[in-house]
């Protein structure tokens, strides 16, 4: 058997650079999106700048999975780089541990409050910081509940709350808390509901006052990372002569945008290509409404038709064609673009890197936790639209390519579409207690939007055993997704009942 990736095994020259006994990042979200983006900067930061004293300290919040990848490797993983070319790939050493919440929630406190420690990233996903739909802290949550009651914290704000304690009890210095999820502001959302819980704990001072000298930088990331296949282990294998359990796959194009604000020391990233700037906004709307927006829609059109990966869903004619006309019609008038960025260009690489057939991106991967994405992605550039008196077609036409996913249950083909989401239990009650029940098909052939132009027609379309208005009306009713005007906006509502017409004919 091939020996598996490490210190020992890998030879000197790819030996990392970064010192493995010196940590002073925390990282909470220790995933693949991670592993291919700010450890990359943070390796090539210290490769550029000789400052090699700034090893990650990975924390996984759900399993162990990622430290059994990782420890018998050394913290060693690969990036295998898919371009159009051949395929490249770089050994990353900067995460110098992994720690699991579950298993040892006061280790990660621990690291956390750590001296050495001056800044700790997040990428834990929309759902992970546990918000309340009007944007503050979900404090009927079960789980932050419990936090705050007082146990061992195993959700982000709490280990975030502890940890910033206990520096202010030990004077260990204030601390950086620096988001990386697809979220608007995330830096201030995040400052925003750590002050929510600091005011719902029992005495709450010592964390008002270490928040009052923290700060929370807003950050915007870019990088398609696709899930890791057993082919592309293998791949891996034959460039590096090693076995890597833990190799991630990613696109060539790399973008990290972040607010120059912070408390203390921090690697130097704008050494890497990272861009520093004291306005991430611009930046940020630009990539949510353009780039994730129209990643969800090709999702869930792609999928309705059939279509396995991204690639697949850009290559088809008709959808790329609304992807497109999604960024031209609804999106670019609803942005005010940054210094040196031609959201027309810009749109336009959004595609191409899509298409890229080497990534192999799961149209039901980015389908996943659809009513934490549709908010941040697409519904702010609906209501700054309809605020404009212009329809929102296209933007519409994404949303309702949701619903019918989640009402549908099935692509145009038979085949069942799993529903990963936080609120799938309320979505389905909800669509229960409307008489509608997914997994249906049709059996005539028809037209719609949901099947490939020219498809035969025995292969039939999506059955909603409902009508289009009670599918509307059922999830427009989601009021944790949509909100109160959303479900009262005739025009909007009209629209979507046609766009699920469209989708289901």
């Amino acid at each position: 058997m091939t020996a598996r990736l490490s210190l020992t095994t890998l030879p000197a020259a790819l030996q990392p650079v970064v010192e493995p006994s010196k940590i002073g990042i925390v990282h909470l979200g220790l995933g693949a999106f991670h592993r291919a983006h700010q450890a990359v900067f943070t390796e090539e930061a210290a490769i550029l700048t000789g400052e090699t004293g700034w090893g990650i300290s990975g924390i996984s919040q759900r399993s162990a999975a990622v430290r059994e990848q990782l420890a018998p490797q050394d913290g060693l993983y690969s990036v295998l780089t898919r371009g159009l070319g051949d395929p490249s790939i770089r050994v990353i050493g900067s995460i110098r541990e992994v720690l699991t919440a579950p298993e040892d929630p006061e280790a990660v406190v621990a690291r956390i409050a750590d001296p050495a420690v001056s800044v700790v990233t997040l990428t834990v996903t929309e759902k992970g910081y546990r918000a309340a739909v009007q944007g503050g802290l979900d404090l009927t949550d079960p789980e932050i509940q419990a936090d705050l009651a007082g146990r061992a914290p195993r959700t982000v704000v709490g280990q975030l709350a502890a940890g910033l304690v206990r520096r202010a009890q030990t004077g260990a210095g204030p601390l950086t808390v620096l988001s990386c999820d697809n979220l608007v502001a995330n830096g201030p959302f995040l400052r925003r509901l750590m002050e929510d819980y600091a005011a719902a704990l029992p005495d709450g001072k010592s964390l008002i006052d270490e928040l009052e000298v923290a700060r929370f930088p807003a950050s915007m990331v870019d990088r398609i990372v696709p899930a890791t296949t057993d082919a592309d282990r293998e791949e891996a294998a034959g460039l590096l002569g090693v076995r890597d359990e833990a190799v991630v796959v990613a696109e060539p194009f790399l973008q990290w945008v972040i607010e120059d604000d912070f408390a203390g020391p921090r690697p130097g990233w704008e050494k890497a290509g990272a861009i520093l700037t004291g306005d991430v906004a611009p930046w940020e709307q630009a990539k949510l409404r353009m780039l994730n927006a129209t990643h969800s829609m090709l999702a869930y059109l792609g999928a309705l038709r059939g279509y396995e990966t991204i690639a697949e869903a850009v290559r088809d004619e008709q959808l790329a064609g609304l992807a497109n006309e999604l960024m031209t019609a609804d999106v670019i008038p609803t942005l005010t673009p940054p210094e040196g960025l031609d959201l027309t260009a810009y749109g336009q690489s959004v595609l191409e890197r899509f298409a890229n057939p080497a990534l192999k991106h799961r149209t039901a991967q980015v389908a996943m936790d659809g009513s934490v994405k549709l908010p941040v992605r697409l519904l702010g550039a609906i209501r700054d639209r309809l605020a404009a008196n212009a329809e929102p077609r296209l933007a519409g036409l994404a949303v309702a390519a949701w619903m019918v996913y989640v009402a549908g249950g099935v692509d145009a083909n038979g085949n069942a579409l799993k529903l990963d989401d936080p609120q799938a239990n309320k979505l389905q009650a909800t669509l229960a207690d409307a008489g509608i029940t997914p997994g249906l098909r049709s059996r005539g052939g028809g037209t719609s939007l949901a099947r490939p132009a020219g498809a035969p027609g025995g292969a039939g379309g999506i059955a909603l055993g409902a009508t289009p208005a009670a599918v509307v009306d059922a999830l427009l009713g989601v009021e944790s997704i949509f909100g109160a005007d959303l479900r009262e906006n005739s025009v909007f509502r009209e629209l979507l009942v046609e766009q699920v017409g469209s989708l289901t004919k």
